[in-house]
């Protein structure tokens, strides 16, 4: 059997909201004390806030053999991110304790264990040294990881004037070329764009081949399934399944099913720049009103709202920016890309908000429960807004079927009419 490189055993960690806060410096001490003052002049005696507990995780027990690759999925606040700054070592559990055999590299946030005053190059053999990397190991690495964050020009200028982007690429680039036997990495690659978020996805699945064991929390599912080959499921704090990763996702979908309401737009999963953000996306029947589901055979008609989030900015518009709706099986496998830059498709204006609608003609699928992931920016330039499984939706079986058999996901999951033509063959060739 492969040795554990991590066996968690009953973690729980506990906060406490709404406590009063020990004064932790000489300014929140002289802070505290002036505002005792002012409410005592004023005769007012504001109660502290009752306390509350809450167990971000509660009774984590499982084991990751070394080589595994696992994505860590759940909806937000489940207490993924936690989990991984306990594996990190970065926060201590409230109970039980976590067995790491091996040396750790994390990705939690951009720019994590960085000094803004230091340089890319300092900072590269810093956060190597925290990692215990001798600096022979980071020397024979270090070309490497400046080639692929792209900053060679800025290494050796102080990272607090770096973009978010260069921060993001450097910060990736350390954690995945040191040579941790541990790669935790948490979302963050969100806010990269999507050239940087393929080449991430290629790097850590070149460090899956060889050997080492990755952690990774996404919300994106199909990028979850092409990496990972186990999965961990949580819900409020506690694990309720693990194995497969196949099996994984399809419980977390089936419970997610039972949460998203049909038809209506869920943006729990959004990431991007932001600057720009897809505010509603609708089904739309025959006459223009919204609906949850259409029949097989007719139109699939889809409305998106784009608005600019400061609309104020002198001279911005939506102008240049490409709209894309990916049509994925309920099992997230994605089926059909639409986007407006097709041909007879539309370019956004020159406004700061508009409303663009995408009209597919019928036949299209089978009956069944469809889901969407939509997108806005600048495909391998800029990810400004995406949201995966933004949108599901019903399609029924057909008003007039056309066929002498039931649509079924044994014919495939398109249905579409083809011209056909027919040729009879002469007998004497």
């Amino acid at each position: 059997m492969p040795a554990a490189a991590i066996a968690a055993h009953g973690i729980g960690k506990r906060y406490v909201l709404g406590a009063s806060r020990r004064p932790s410096t000489l300014r929140d001490s002289i802070a505290a004390v002036g505002g005792g003052l002012v409410r005592a002049v004023r005769g007012a005696r504001t109660p502290p806030p009752p306390s509350q507990e809450l167990w971000a995780l509660k009774d984590i027990s499982f084991a990751i053999e070394a080589g595994d690759v696992v994505g860590i999925i759940g909806r937000n606040g489940a207490g993924k991110s936690t989990l991984l700054k306990v594996i990190s070592q970065i926060t201590e559990p409230t109970e039980g304790f976590v067995d790491v055999t091996g040396r750790v590299g994390s990705l939690l946030e951009v720019g994590t264990g960085f000094h803004e005053d230091l340089t890319g190059r300092e900072n590269t053999y810093l956060n190597g040294a925290i990692l215990g990397m001798s600096k022979a190991e980071i020397d024979r690495k270090f070309d490497e990881i400046v080639a692929f964050a792209e900053i060679d020009r800025f290494i050796d200028t102080p990272v607090k004037h770096y973009s978010s982007g260069m921060y993001m690429r450097l910060a990736f680039a350390v954690a995945a070329h040191l040579e941790t036997e541990i790669l935790v990495v948490d979302e963050v690659l969100a806010v990269g764009d999507m050239q940087f978020q393929k080449k991430c996805l290629g790097k850590m699945d070149d460090i899956a081949r060889h050997g080492r064991t990755v952690l990774f929390i996404s919300h994106n599912m199909e990028a979850i399934q092409r990496l990972c080959t186990r999965g961990l499921l949580m819900d409020q704090g506690r694990l309720i399944a693990g194995g497969p990763i196949d099996q994984v996702v399809a419980r977390y979908r089936s419970a997610e099913q039972s949460l998203v309401p049909v038809g209506r737009l869920n943006a729990r999963g959004r990431s991007g720049t932001g600057w720009a953000l897809i505010r509603d996306i609708r089904l739309l029947n025959r006459s223009g009103e919204s609906v949850a589901a259409a029949a097989s055979d007719g139109d699939l008609t889809f409305e998106v709202d784009l608005e600019m989030l400061n609309a104020a900015t002198q001279g911005a518009s939506l102008r240049g920016l490409i709209v894309e709706l990916v049509v994925c099986s309920d099992q997230g496998q994605p089926l059909l890309s639409l986007m407006n830059v097709d041909d007879d498709g539309v370019e956004l204006p020159s406004a700061t908000g508009c409303t663009v609608t995408a009209r597919l003609s019928g036949p299209t699928f089978i009956p069944g429960r469809y889901r969407l992931n939509a997108f806005l920016g600048v495909p391998y330039r800029e990810h400004v807004d995406e949201i995966p499984d933004a949108f599901e939706f019903e399609i029924t079986a057909p008003e007039h079927p056309w066929r002498p058999y039931e649509l079924h996901l044994t014919r495939g999951m398109l249905c579409r009419k083809a011209a056909w033509s027919c040729a009879v063959l002469d007998p004497q060739t």
